[in-house]
């Protein structure tokens, strides 16, 4: 049950960490910084103005747009992991019957794995989506001046070089 808490726990705080790194995003066209993202419903939005000069761009960024979009089986299964959830917690049964002890436990496991599953599979969508606003950018800068410089990962790696890992941190609100 310890267990459970807090993998919820840490679901709710890396969403809440990974939303304010979207809200963040900048990318530098003439010496200036310009918001990526403007709004949380249409991610690279702040490009639009720069990326619609050239056809093959702006259709990158609407394939990008489009596959950012909330999908509905995302959503059931969160909902079905926290209805799992909320049952084996709420349901009746004998502390000294076992059976209905690994019935609630299980009813909870599985509810937390529906959940983590979900959003594992939501992420990983989302970071393989990220390929298609990198290519919108390299093509609008192949044919187009000014040029847009943008790296998601160059703020967070040190002296700007990318790197894989692990990163943890406070970013910057919203």
């Amino acid at each position: 049950m310890k267990f459970s808490s807090f993998v919820l726990f840490l679901i709710l705080f890396a969403q809440s960490v990974l939303a304010d790194e979207i809200c963040s995003r900048t990318a530098t066209i003439n010496y200036q910084e310009v918001l990526v993202d403007t709004s949380s419903s249409k991610l690279g939005e702040g490009l639009r103005f720069y990326l619609e000069k050239d056809p093959e761009a702006l259709k990158l960024l609407e394939e990008y747009q489009s596959n950012n979009k909330i999908r509905w089986l995302d959503a059931a299964m969160s909902t079905t992991g926290t209805g799992l959830i909320l049952f084996g917690l709420l349901k009746p049964g004998q502390n000294s019957d076992s059976n209905s002890y690994l019935n609630r436990q299980s009813l909870v496991m599985s509810g937390v794995s529906l959940i983590l599953i979900s959003f594992l599979v939501s992420k990983t969508i989302n970071y393989n989506n990220e390929k298609y606003l990198q290519k919108s950018i390299e093509e609008y800068n192949k044919r187009n001046t000014p040029r847009i410089y943008f790296s998601p990962l160059s703020e967070y790696s040190p002296n700007n070089q990318s790197s894989i890992g692990l990163t943890a941190g406070l970013f910057k609100d919203f």
